[in-house]
This record gives C-alpha cells, sequence and structure tokens, in this order.
C-alpha cells in the first residue's frame, strides 16, 4: 500500500490530449469514439503509464456529470525519441517520451449547451521552470463536444485533432519553431492561441479532490482552476515575450528561453459559419537544452541612425561548431572593405541607405549555414525638446525640437512624469501638461522618423509653487555717483521697488543709482503666478586700501600678497609673476632678486591704490650629475657639487662612501639618488637636486620554441630579451643579424641548431638557443592510429602533429554516437580519452581536422584512433 502510493505520486506526467470521432445519430443519441492521449516522461523512475484510466462527461451548462467510466483500458504505448541529432548539434538534451493511448465509444442525447470530455492525472515532473512549484501538480485534459445552441449541426462534429510532431529538439537563446498543428474532419476553420494550463489531481489539496487524490475517479467537474504561473510567464506567454503562436497555422516561433522545462497549453477553436462551436486543447511539456546549433543566425532588421559604422555578431555571438565565418555587407561603394572573416566585424557603409546582408559559417566544411539581414543606414537622426513653463498652476508647454537628415519625424510617444496619475501620455507632436503637484519631473520622448529610426531622449524639469527668478547678484558695492544694471531672469512680467532712482523699473535689467544703501524688491508675474526676491545696493564715498608691509623670501619660492580693501575690482601689476592679476590676494613667485608690486583698487569709478615690495635670496646650489644606464648588477660612480656649507645623500643603503660627493652606487633596479645642500648665509632653506641611475633589466633570452618545417616552408624565426641580436650559424637565415629572421632549408638540411647571441641597450650578453627539423615531405598533419591513456608518460594523449601548417583551425574528436568529446585549435594539444572527468573504455573514434598551410592552401583530413586500456 506504501509503494503503491508513493508510486501514485511520483513525478511523470508531461502533457496530454483528447479527441474524437463522430460515429453517427441513432435513436436520438450522438455516438462518438473518444481518444485520450496521455504523455509520459520515459527518464521518469516514476509510475508507469496506466493500464486504465477514469474519465468522465460533463453538461457544459450546469456542469453536472451525465456519464463516467472508471476502467478505460489502454490500447497501446507509444516510444517517441529524438537520438543522434548528428554533428550539427552540440550536447542537445535528452528527448524521451512514452505516449500511452486509451479509447472509448459513448452515446449521448442532444445537449442545448454541450459536453465537455474531461481526464484529470498527477503529477507534473518536477522543475517546470514557467510554473510556480511545480512538484506535486497535476493536469485536467479536455475536449468539447458543441451543443446545437451555437448551431443546429454542431453536434455531428468531429474534434480537431492536434498533429504536430510531440518532439523536439530546442537550444536555449536560438531560434526555433514547432508545430501545434491540428486536422479537421468537417472542414472547421481553425483558429489557434496559447491558453492557461490546468490543475487537477495531486498530493496537495485540490478544489475537488481533495487531499493526496493522484488520480480522481471520477474526475471533478468544471470549472478548472489554471495553473499559477512564474513571472514574466502566463498561459498566454508560457516560453516568454519571445516566442508567439500563429493563430492560423499553430506554428510556435521564437527564441528559445534559458535551459529548463516549459507546460506549454494550445487552444484550438473550431469556427464553422462564423461560429466558435468547441474548444480543444493539447497540453505538451518542452524541454530546452543549453546547447549548440550550427547555424547563421541574424536578427531580421539592424537600424543605425547614429552614423554609418555598425558591428555585427551571429546570434548567439559564441558557438564551438562554427568555426569560420564570412560577411558579404551588400556595399559595393565600400571595395575591398565589403566582405570580413570576422566573428564580430564593424563595418562602415559607404553612404545612407538600405543594404542586404549576408553571414555564410563554415563555408567548405562540415555544416555549413547562411542567413541575411536588412540594414537600414540613415544617420542624422537627434531627438531632442524643450519646454517653457514651471509653474503648479499653469501647464508646461512640451515643445518636440528632434531633426532628422534625412525623411521625416512620424510619431512622438511622451511620459511626462507625473507620478500622480497613469495618464500623463500624450503621441501629439508638441503637448501641454499640467502637473498635480511640485518637485522634479523626468520627462521621456519616443521619437521616430519614416526611415525606422527610433530614439529616446529624457530631460528633467522642475515644477515649482512661484515662478524662479534668477539674479546675477544679491548683494553688491557702488561709489557715489555711480549708477548700476540690476540682472534678473525668468519668464513673465518683472516689477521693481521702490521707484527712486531707478529707471526701466517694469523690466528684468533696471539701472539704479541710489545716494545711499537701498534694498531693490523685485516681483515676477508668470500669469498669475507670483515670486518676490531682492538684491541690497550698497553705497560708499572711497574705496579703502591698505597693504601688508614688504618682505624677504627665498629666491623662486612664492608668497601671497595681502591688503585690507573694500573694492570690488583689482589689477596687480607686474602680472607675470602672479597667479591672477584681478583677485584681492594673489600669488607671487619670486624670480628676480626685488620685485614691486603695484595694486589698483576700484569701486565703480572710485579707486585707490597701494604697493609692495618683495625682495629674495637664492637657494644654495646643488648638482647631482649626469644621469646614468648600466647593466643589471653593475656599479656608477656619482659626480655631485655644490656651494653650501654641507649636503647628504640619499638614499644610502646602495651607495658605497655616502658622505662624499663622489659615492660609487650599486642599486639592485632603476633607483634616483638626492643631493641635499644646506647653506648657513643667504636662503636658510635646503635645496637639492636628482640624478637618475637606470639598471637594466636581465636579459632573459629567448629563441623561440623547437619546430618542424617541410623543404622550402619560410620558418619565422623570433628571438626576444634585447635590443641587438646575432644567429649562429647563418645557415639559412635572410638576416643573420635581426631578431626575426625567416629561414628557408633545402632537402640538403636535415635539421639546425641555432644559437642566438642577444645584446642589451649596455652591450649586456646572454644566448639562446633553437632546433629546427626539417621534412622532406609536402604539409601534412600527422594523426597515431592510436593510443593509451593509462598514465605511464608514453602515448597517452592522441593529438595533431602539424608539419608545414601555418593554422589549425580544428582538431575534433567524436564517439560513436556522433557526440563531440574533445576539439581543439592548439598543435600538438590531445585528448586524454576521458569525457568530463570520466574515463572511457576501449573504443574507435572518429577524428577530423582543418587546416591552412603556409602557403594558404587549406587541408581537410579524418580518420580514426583507437583508444586501448
Amino acid at each position: 500500500s506504501i509503494f503503491l502510493t508513493s508510486s501514485l505520486f511520483a513525478n511523470h506526467i508531461t502533457g496530454g490530449q483528447i479527441f474524437y470521432t463522430y460515429i453517427g445519430l441513432s435513436g436520438g443519441l450522438h455516438t462518438y469514439r473518444v481518444t485520450l492521449m496521455l504523455y509520459r516522461d520515459g527518464n521518469s523512475p516514476g509510475a508507469a503509464i496506466d493500464q486504465t484510466v477514469g474519465m468522465a462527461i460533463f453538461e457544459k451548462g450546469t456542469n453536472s456529470m451525465i456519464w463516467n467510466n472508471t476502467i478505460i483500458p489502454l490500447i497501446a504505448i507509444d516510444t517517441l525519441k529524438l537520438t543522434a541529432p548528428g554533428p550539427c548539434i552540440n550536447n542537445p538534451p535528452p528527448v524521451f517520451y512514452e505516449r500511452g493511448r486509451y479509447s472509448f465509444t459513448v452515446s449521448l442525447p442532444i445537449s442545448s449547451t454541450g459536453y465537455i470530455i474531461t481526464f484529470q492525472r498527477c503529477c507534473r515532473i518536477v522543475g517546470i521552470n514557467n510554473l510556480v512549484a511545480s512538484s506535486g501538480l497535476g493536469a485536467t485534459y479536455t475536449a468539447e463536444i458543441p451543443g446545437v445552441s451555437s448551431l443546429s449541426s454542431a453536434p455531428q462534429n468531429n474534434s480537431a485533432r492536434f498533429i504536430g510532431p510531440d518532439t523536439v529538439i530546442t537550444c536555449a537563446g536560438y531560434p526555433f519553431t514547432y508545430s501545434f498543428a491540428a486536422i479537421d474532419a468537417d472542414g472547421d476553420q481553425l483558429v489557434y492561441s496559447f491558453c492557461d494550463a490546468y490543475r487537477g489531481g495531486g498530493q496537495d489539496q485540490e478544489p475537488f479532490g481533495g487531499w493526496n487524490t493522484p488520480a480522481p475517479n471520477p474526475p471533478a467537474p468544471p470549472p478548472y482552476n489554471p495553473l499559477s504561473y512564474a513571472p514574466p510567464y502566463n498561459g498566454s506567454s508560457p516560453l516568454g515575450s519571445a516566442v508567439t503562436i500563429n493563430s492560423n497555422t499553430g506554428l510556435i516561433s521564437g527564441i528559445v528561453p534559458p535551459n529548463g522545462i516549459y507546460v506549454v497549453t494550445v487552444c484550438v477553436n473550431e469556427v464553422r459559419n462564423g461560429v466558435v462551436i468547441a474548444t480543444q486543447r493539447k497540453d505538451l511539456q518542452i524541454k530546452t537544452g543549453q546547447c549548440d546549433i550550427a547555424e547563421a543566425q541574424l536578427d531580421p532588421l539592424y537600424t543605425q541612425c547614429g552614423g554609418l559604422t555598425l558591428s555585427f555578431a551571429n546570434q548567439p555571438p559564441s558557438n564551438p561548431l562554427i568555426t569560420t565565418y564570412f560577411w558579404q555587407f551588400g556595399d559595393a561603394g565600400s571595395g575591398i572593405n565589403n566582405t570580413s572573416d570576422s566573428s564580430t566585424p564593424t563595418h562602415t557603409f559607404s553612404a545612407p541607405g538600405d543594404y542586404t546582408i549576408k553571414l555564410a559559417t563554415n563555408r567548405g566544411q562540415a555544416c555549413p549555414d547562411s542567413a541575411t539581414a536588412i540594414v537600414s543606414v540613415w544617420p542624422g537622426f537627434f531627438p531632442n525638446f524643450n519646454s517653457t513653463g514651471v509653474c503648479l498652476i499653469n501647464p508646461v508647454a512640451f515643445n518636440d525640437a528632434t531633426t532628422t537628415a534625412f525623411g521625416f519625424v512620424n510619431s512622438w510617444t511622451w511620459n511626462f512624469g507625473d507620478a500622480t496619475t497613469l495618464a500623463d501620455t500624450s503621441s501629439i507632436q508638441s503637448p501641454p501638461w499640467t502637473y498635480a503637484d511640485t518637485g522634479t519631473k523626468n520627462i521621456t520622448l519616443i521619437v521616430t522618423n519614416s526611415k525606422g529610426c527610433v530614439d529616446t531622449i529624457t530631460k528633467t524639469t522642475r515644477v515649482v509653487d512661484k515662478p524662479p527668478i534668477g539674479l546675477a547678484f544679491r548683494d553688491t558695492l557702488i561709489c557715489v555717483p555711480d549708477a548700476l544694471q540690476l540682472q534678473a531672469s525668468g519668464t513673465g512680467t518683472f516689477s521693481w521697488t521702490p521707484p527712486l532712482n531707478i529707471v526701466n523699473s517694469n523690466t528684468a535689467t533696471p539701472t539704479v543709482s541710489p545716494s545711499t544703501t537701498t534694498y531693490y524688491q523685485v516681483q515676477l508675474d508668470q500669469f498669475g503666478c507670483i515670486n518676490n526676491d531682492s538684491v541690497r545696493v550698497r553705497v560708499v564715498s572711497k574705496v579703502t586700501l591698505s597693504t601688508r608691509p614688504d618682505t624677504t623670501i627665498c629666491l623662486t619660492d612664492s608668497v601671497q600678497l595681502n591688503i585690507v580693501s573694500d573694492g570690488l575690482r583689482y589689477l596687480w601689476d607686474p602680472s607675470a609673476t602672479l597667479n591672477d592679476p584681478t583677485i584681492k590676494n594673489p600669488i607671487a613667485r619670486a624670480v628676480a632678486p626685488s620685485t614691486l608690486y603695484h595694486v589698483v583698487a576700484t569701486i565703480g569709478s572710485c579707486r585707490a591704490e597701494e604697493w609692495i615690495n618683495i625682495a629674495t635670496v637664492p637657494y644654495p646650489a646643488a648638482d647631482a650629475g649626469l644621469d646614468d644606464i648600466i647593466c643589471y648588477n653593475k656599479t656608477a660612480v656619482l659626480n655631485g657639487t655644490h656651494n653650501g656649507t654641507s649636503f647628504s645623500w640619499s638614499p644610502t643603503n646602495s651607495l658605497i662612501n655616502a658622505n662624499t660627493l663622489n659615492p660609487t652606487a650599486y642599486p639592485p633596479r632603476t633607483t634616483s639618488y638626492v643631493l641635499t645642500v644646506i647653506s648657513n648665509s643667504g636662503c636658510p632653506k635646503p635645496s637639492s637636486d636628482t640624478v637618475l641611475i637606470t639598471v637594466l633589466p636581465k636579459i632573459i633570452p629567448y629563441a623561440s620554441r623547437d619546430t618542424m618545417v617541410v623543404v622550402n616552408q619560410p620558418l619565422q624565426l623570433n628571438a626576444e630579451g634585447g635590443t641587438r641580436y646575432q644567429w649562429i650559424p647563418p645557415t639559412g637565415l635572410n638576416n643573420p643579424r635581426i631578431k626575426n629572421p625567416v629561414g628557408i632549408y633545402g632537402a640538403e638540411i636535415d635539421s639546425v641548431r641555432y644559437t642566438v647571441l642577444i645584446f642589451n641597450d649596455a652591450s649586456c650578453l646572454d644566448s639562446a638557443h633553437v632546433s629546427v627539423k626539417v621534412f622532406k615531405t609536402n604539409p601534412y598533419v600527422f594523426v597515431p592510429t592510436a593510443f593509451t591513456p593509462n598514465g605511464d608518460g608514453l602515448n597517452d594523449d592522441v593529438k595533431p602533429i602539424a608539419v608545414g601548417m601555418k593554422q589549425i583551425r580544428y582538431f575534433s574528436i567524436y564517439n560513436r554516437w556522433g557526440q563531440l568529446v574533445f576539439r581543439t585549435s592548439v598543435n600538438g594539444k590531445g585528448w586524454n580519452g576521458t569525457i568530463q572527468g570520466k574515463p572511457q573504455g576501449s573504443n574507435v573514434y572518429v577524428w577530423m581536422v582543418s587546416a591552412v598551410d603556409y602557403l594558404d592552401k587549406p587541408i581537410f583530413l579524418k580518420g580514426t584512433v583507437t583508444l586501448i586500456r
């Protein structure tokens, strides 16, 4: 009993459908042959396909049960598998279903509303991505028999029957199509749509089934509750917004969602004489895998409105099954740049226009493919807008200022950022909007043009309860009898008070000439929205100015020139040694024995002037000598001079005789030595000078790796580590005195061992070696016929040995099921006989290699290799 209950609760159901065939009318009863198809996950350890099932038929108008059968027998079990999809798909998800078929005949009286045929079963499989907590959820499958109220002939109906394949391999991120097509023996029009999957039966409390009722018998009556979908998925979008269904064909298509399992339910409406007479349903779970398909995939349309340059990539961009790319941009005006073999090319089109691009992948190799797309290049599209009015009681006027060099602007979508309503949108070119509250608002405009360009611009505006007034200053100073122009900014009508000594008081920029300190009030009126502010004008009869005493500083030092003054503007001279001659207290840099600075302070037409003298004494002279370059681990002698009374060197940890002016330096790396000098007369501050001893790095000689070539194949050697090179012997080299000579070898040479002498800037010397073996064959890639991965260090890997090759594009190994077990593009890198870390047994494997020889000729080879344990 415990075992039976556990089996019934197991997660294994993956879908189902019900359809029926009309047999005829006899004695006032319509007879139908009904078929249930129930899908089970073939890899599930759960319960097997049931040998009998219980089903029921309910009248649609009353939901009352009018027929049921608790022991409908299993007719057959079909095995549905997708295996060995071929070398053009990598790591496909396993697809294995068992499909149980049940059938019965039933005779029903004529009904006005029709009937619903129902079957319920638990449980759906664990971990369905688009459902909330799918484990333990049951399923309800239905079919509808129409009644005479929809159409008098409707009960004489053969249901639509889904005929699409029940298996498909889908790879996450790739485009796909999958058919939910159906046929109808009556010729009714069929209209398809995604719809909610139903609950029914389960381990949890169901609306009608009670606790722990995995197979309700008989099933519960309608209505049936939909499953709870996990956002962003729902019954109308079970595979996400990137997947749609064709309402006329039942073909679903789009971009495969992330790796996982998804329940998909499709409803098909039977339409006869313009009336929907019945709805049939198919419920199926689709698996998506983290696999790759050797497909060329492009977006159907690329639009560039900001320039002539676009970047392209295959979708998805990284695919181990694709090794070569060839792009044609359809742009004859670009000449030799009209094609590219880059995986992610960037192309600058020769002129605005519409172009057709083409991508061909794996040309001349296994799994070739191609795709085309339209590229619309119309630069010069610049979205923009401005606004006027920011007062809460008045509408803000938004004005589109978008410009386009091609076509014309044809649509506007505004969002005014008003958080108090969802109606803050508009589609007219220059709309007004009245805000309900104050604050900063984010306004977004999406604008398009007739060439297909779409762009978005966002700006902010601050809505206030009164119009803002901008003032150039709020406190200023004038001297009698000067006049002053006040400066305000804002939108609306200005008025200034008091009306004393003021001209143009109803403008933003009146002129005032008060004889005493006066506060001027300004009012801004924006269509009845009022704001006020003020400006203080202080009045004096003269300028006050006093300076600090004359001073003495060290030559080249800086000093601040301090004055006490109520002036508004200042001008100092001479100005060449001042950081800013127009400020009150500038910084002066002393470069002469003595400098007399003159300052003029003004308030309008009033002025005052003063002088400050800055005298200097020189720093003591220090000279640390000339910079030097030495070899690694060598010494240098420093040569310092000075005119002070004492000196010191630093750092001293790498100096011999550091208390002399000529110490010996042995720095381990490039080091700056500082000579510091102090004098008891003149400037009391120390002065210093620095000498840089550059230590060249230790030579690390390199002369390329040992290699193999064929006769007359050019070989590019390359040495590193120095600035001058000498190759010994010069056999076959075009120039033995450069770092990267080219060698060519005749048939008389079996091998050459080179020694390269490497010198640096200080003429230091080291050497390295490289051996070249010359094969007297054509360019070829050698692969052993067997290998023994037993860890003894002998023949543990199977790897390509390329001779006379410029590049190995790929070296791939497949097992007998066509599964890729190893892939590399590195010469000499091999497979160790394991898959995901698991050692493989003795067997024969197929290898393929694609390479390019030193003459750029492609070579493709394949063969077999035996793994021996």
